[in-house]
């Protein structure tokens, strides 16, 4: 892939998408995006030998399906039909192209429970998902594997941990809290409400995440599982004073027992040095700098909303 490569990617009016797309844009490949309003639906596993038949792509990044975790536990049909069936039309599309590779995007969740002494979590370490999302995540990984080996297909699995930035559904933590507060910042104060604030992550920003996506397209194993974390874990906490502490108005802070997930996990942190082995990759933006620009989306986007409705008054 020194050369521009012709690439589609799914999920391209999700969150990661649109990065992704910037990313390989800027590195000259011709990029065809499918999302909720262009291409075949996951479901469609006719639209989707059609698509690979017209694009003749070099490397199809699947990034589309369901990201909720915390939403999966109330739609586990959903979020299971999405991404597993959903994976398994994509790869049937790649199936007729001979050569193309298949970045299938799926999660650290797949890891599930695990105790202090099992981190840091590498390709190696149990798979034991604890929610649907994390078996949908699991079942789709298998489907990839045995394309890889039943089809000769060029699979490559790419788990990333928690990552961050604009463009983020108010569904994660991050975004949540920028938007509160900066809707409190248009009110004067307020106070942003939250779920259990005791758990470690691994978090990193999402242009790290895309860089990576593309480095493994290019120099990742035929096969292969990585994953893109940043070796460090930082309590939610943490993460919402650093917030608060940029803050233009004064933040209060109220636990919400409804944002409380039925089961929560203490701690996770990954390895990412079989990525860094095979591509050279490792994380470049400091979480401090992401938050500021999580926070940054969030103030444009309730600036809009508040324009909005004062354009309707008038």
């Amino acid at each position: 892939m020194s050369e521009a490569v012709r690439a589609i990617v799914t999920g391209a009016s999700g969150f990661v998408g649109p990065h992704l797309i910037a990313h390989l844009t800027e590195h000259g490949d011709q990029v065809t995006g499918v999302g909720s309003q262009s291409g075949p639906d996951l479901l469609d596993p006719d639209g989707w030998k059609t698509l690979v038949s017209d694009v003749e792509p070099d490397v199809i990044y699947h990034l589309a399906g369901w990201s909720d975790v915390g939403g999966s536990w109330n739609n586990p049909h959903t979020t299971f039909r999405i991404n597993a069936e959903g994976t398994l039309n994509v790869l049937l599309g790649a199936q007729s192209r001979p050569g193309v590779r298949v970045l299938l995007v799926s999660s650290a969740d797949i890891y599930g429970t695990v105790t202090p002494q099992e981190l840091p979590l590498t390709e190696e370490s149990p798979v034991k998902p604890r929610s649907p999302y994390g078996a949908s995540k699991e079942a789709a990984e298998g489907l990839a594997r045995q394309f890889h080996r039943g089809f000769g297909v060029e699979t490559i699995v790419a788990r990333p941990f928690n990552h961050m930035g604009s463009g983020q559904s108010p569904n994660f933590a991050a975004s949540a809290f920028a938007l509160k507060i900066a809707q409190a910042e248009l009110a004067g104060g307020g106070t942003v409400s939250h779920g259990d604030l005791s758990p470690r992550r691994d978090f990193l920003d999402v242009r790290d995440v895309v860089r990576a996506y593309r480095l493994l397209a290019e120099h990742g194993a035929s096969g292969g599982t990585y994953n893109i974390c940043s070796g460090v874990d930082t309590q939610v906490s943490d993460l919402l004073q650093m917030l608060i502490e940029s803050a233009r108005v004064p933040i209060e802070t109220m636990t919400d027992p409804d944002l409380i997930r039925p089961i929560e996990l203490a701690v996770h942190r990954g390895s990412f040095e079989r990525l860094r082995s095979a591509t050279g990759w490792s994380p470049q933006i400091p979480l401090r700098e992401t938050l500021a620009t999580v926070l940054a989306d969030a103030r444009k986007n309730v600036a809009a909303d508040a324009a909005d409705t004062q354009q309707e008054k008038q």
